[in-house]
């Protein structure tokens, strides 16, 4: 438990009465319906942030309630076959959720699109149509009742939540969708080039919807929010609860706690900058929606993405939302005390 100077929260000279520091230190800790409920949709097998973000975020107990993780399929990572389909993300979230503690087999985790939503968008009236799994439910999980929005965050393309909105509109006044995607203004980047269509669909519907910009190469976006590799290598090893049973990485070797993982997983991927070092851009969404002081936000008419373009449509009633500069200290000074003093999330 940290220990907390009260001259400091309460100023030199006044002694709170024993009710005042018992609001204080109420307020200290979120109830269980006061936190946030979340679905991670994942490609987990892309790169190495996905599976700090959802280390993060089954770490993060105190802030969250992880309802469930669902994957969709995107490009195999860097030096590895184009032939990467769902399973391979589903069997990397499954790693993560196993070496975080166990949660594989007490959180769901569902199986998501491997196609795209022009292929499959004709075919969501059919039992078993790709992503099924996922869409279904997101669906299910978004039509409970709950005391505020369910936050569906994903970190890959869009696929999932735009299926899920197509099959059942009533949910997108249930649900708040926190993306990690695009460098709007700028054309390009990973998340959102996977399927574009998904997210022009979302960017016509009316639900909470707020982009989490990436920016490669720019100081405003979570490509920013970088930890070296002598970081991770120094910081990382023997994080997280301990596990009985040892799991095979991505890369081989057999790993017991998350921060072992982590530190295989920098060790294999190619790094960049000086120092050498990974951004992760993923834990950056986790992290805003976490504390949404550690970004700026900003308002705007729904624009549209045309021929490898943004289109403006200043007239456009739809607003969504861009997070942007993000406060990179105060995100990954987070990660890494949160990797230190690790509270799990709850189980059903």
């Amino acid at each position: 438990m940290k220990r907390i100077n009260l001259k400091q929260v309460f100023g030199n000279g006044f002694f709170p009465s024993l009710l005042m520091l018992a609001i204080f230190f109420s307020s200290c800790n979120m109830t269980d319906s006061s936190k946030i409920p979340v679905i991670f949709d994942t490609d987990a097998n892309n790169e190495v942030d996905d599976q700090h973000a959802l280390a993060y975020l089954l770490f993060s107990g105190d802030h969250f309630n992880v309802e469930g993780v669902t994957v969709n399929a995107t490009s195999a990572p860097s030096g590895y076959s184009d032939e990467s389909d769902v399973s391979d993300h589903y069997e990397e979230a499954k790693r993560v959720m196993q070496l975080c503690g166990g949660f594989y087999g007490k959180i769901p985790l569902k199986t998501g699109a491997d196609g795209s939503f022009e292929e499959i968008k004709n075919h969501i009236g059919e039992p078993e149509f790709d992503g099924h799994e996922a869409v279904d439910f997101i669906i299910e999980q978004a039509m409970k009742k709950r005391n505020q929005k369910l936050v569906l965050l994903p970190v890959g393309k869009l696929t999932n939540i735009a299926l899920a909105l197509m099959k059942e509109p009533a949910i997108a006044e249930n649900v708040r969708i926190v993306w990690l995607g695009s460098n709007y203004p700028e054309p390009g980047e990973h998340n959102q080039d996977w399927d574009i269509a998904s997210m022009n669909y979302i960017l016509d519907v009316d639900v909470p919807f707020e982009m989490v910009l990436v920016r490669g190469g720019k100081p405003s976006g979570t490509a920013a929010v970088m930890v070296s590799k002598a970081q991770i290598l120094q910081r990382m090893p023997g994080k997280g609860p301990e596990i009985d049973t040892p799991v095979t990485g991505r890369h081989g070797g057999d790993f017991t706690n998350f921060g072992d993982y982590s530190a295989n997983l920098f060790s294999q991927y190619g790094m960049w900058g000086d120092p050498p070092g990974r951004a992760l851009f993923d834990m950056a969404a986790v992290a805003v929606v976490k504390n949404p002081d550690w970004a700026e936000t900003r308002e705007i008419p729904a624009p549209v993405y045309v021929n490898g373009k943004w289109v403006e449509r200043p007239n456009n009633p739809r607003k969504i939302t861009l997070w942007e500069w993000f406060d990179i200290y105060g995100i990954v000074n987070d990660f890494f005390v949160t990797m230190d003093d690790y509270k799990l999330v709850k189980t059903k």
